[in-house]
């Protein structure tokens, strides 16, 4: 059978003004997701990766090629709140608890008129292992229970696709660890379509199905790593040596697309 596609990106192309310069992000993605899947995105810095995200979420105009979300265009699929966005920062209103932060979505942007079933906020907070903390402020969490809070409030929509732009990037590498295997738990439940971006190869090797690499001058993609075959379901153990190998090959590549920076 079929899986329903949730993300088609045909030969797109985004570029700005910049300095009475034109600045080309990324041009020629093609790239397709199936609905479910859990698709990480690695490169250098400037190669266009946090740019896709918010071109597949409607945040910002393509100059050219097509983005359909579940075969429509991106503002239908933002419009009935079918894409939840998480950014570095976990952006945490501080005069709010954790449970009212995660209620915000449901409070805002008409979401009454949308008719999409929400899930249950304090359902979420267990989720995300902070049941007992609804009641706390964000100045009396940690940064990883912060970031716990703001995948709460993104899926409390119940999106069908999860963009995560470096969520866990400010944290410690322990921290870093436990909350992948946290999000990882918390995709099987929900097998949300993720989208991630991240500059640690071990996350990239760890999290993804599948793997994007993004090259620079211009943006664009360079390879992609279908890991279903040596990570069933998702699953590795990270002292295991097809781990090591699969950071290594990434590492390969990543360092090719580096060289195309020292280059230019």
């Amino acid at each position: 059978m079929n899986q329903e596609q949730a993300i088609e990106l045909t030969d797109l192309e985004v570029s700005f003004e910049r300095n009475a310069r034109r600045i080309t992000a990324f041009t020629g993605v093609s790239l397709r997701a199936d609905a479910g899947r859990f698709v990480v995105l690695i490169g250098p810095s400037g190669c266009g990766k946090s740019t896709l995200l918010r071109a597949i979420a409607d945040l910002l105009a393509v100059g050219a090629g097509k983005v359909h979300v579940f075969g429509k265009a991106p503002a239908q699929v933002r419009e009935a709140r079918r894409i939840s966005f998480v950014f570095q920062d976990a952006t945490l209103l501080p005069w709010r608890t954790v449970l009212e932060n995660v209620r915000l979505p449901l409070e805002v942007g008409n979401w009454r008129q949308v008719g999409r079933p929400n899930r249950k906020p304090e359902d979420l907070i267990r989720l995300v292992g902070l049941a007992g903390r609804e009641d706390a402020l964000p100045h009396e969490l940690s940064g990883g229970q912060r970031q716990r809070v703001s995948i709460a409030r993104a899926l409390v929509t119940n999106p069908d696709i999860l963009l995560m732009d470096e969520p866990f990037g400010a944290l410690d590498e322990i921290t870093r660890d436990r909350l992948n295997d946290e999000l990882l738990r918390i995709w099987r439940e929900t097998r949300t379509t993720i989208v991630f971006v991240t500059h640690s190869l071990s996350e990239a090797a760890f999290l993804g199905q599948s793997v994007v690499v993004m090259g620079v001058n211009p943006g664009r993609i360079i390879e992609e790593i279908d890991l279903d075959a040596r990570k069933p379901d998702n699953r590795i153990d990270r002292a295991t040596t097809e781990f090591f190998t699969i950071t290594s090959e990434l590492r390969a590549i990543l360092e090719r697309a580096y060289g195309d920076t020292a280059r230019s």
